[in-house]
């Protein structure tokens, strides 16, 4: 299965530029194999983009702007599709991929398939959770029960310097 990004190479639009950028940029980051279709170079890309792209998926104006992505013949989406698919982690099943071991996309498909979270530790471990982080010391302080009600028996002190002595409270008893 090969992945198939029809893009324009010498396109006008900034925006389309960005977005095949996004794509390639992506697919090449996590090492998925694809093949770039100029359709700006070559009229056999454009016509065939626009003959493969499904009716319910082209826009009002009838003509798909790239980027658009198949699976060999099989139409995945175009950019709109990709972004969706991505941000909610589930681009290697947009493209009808499956995803790495170990990866969040690859633990949700266990999940989803299985009904239920696998035993691997690895997967279960949070994906993207740096293992040192996990280690350090929580971002609250931790305040040790003895010096708190050490430090509210001590005398106030007023601006002047002289201590004042506190009026006795009920003590409470915290057993």
């Amino acid at each position: 299965m090969v992945i198939k990004v029809f893009i324009a190479n010498q396109s006008g639009s900034t925006a389309i530029k960005k977005k095949q950028q996004d794509v390639l940029g992506f697919l090449e980051a996590n090492k998925i194999d694809f093949k770039e279709m100029d359709i700006a170079a070559h009229e056999e890309n454009r016509k065939w983009m626009r003959e493969n792209v499904p009716g319910e998926k082209r826009p009002q104006n009838g003509i798909p702007l790239p980027p658009q992505i198949f699976n060999d013949e099989q139409y995945c989406g175009d950019f709109e599709s990709f972004f969706n698919a991505k941000e909610d982690n589930g681009v290697y099943a947009f493209l009808g991929l499956t995803p790495p071991p170990g990866s969040k996309e690859a633990h949700q498909a266990a999940i989803i398939q299985n009904g239920e979270i696998p035993e691997d530790k690895e997967i279960l471990e949070n994906i993207g959770e740096n293992k040192t982080a996990k280690d350090e010391e929580p971002p609250h302080q931790m305040v040790d029960l003895e010096d708190a009600e050490e430090e509210s028996r001590k005398p106030e002190s007023p601006p002047d310097g002289e201590p004042v002595e506190k009026e006795d409270e009920e003590e409470v008893d915290e057993s």
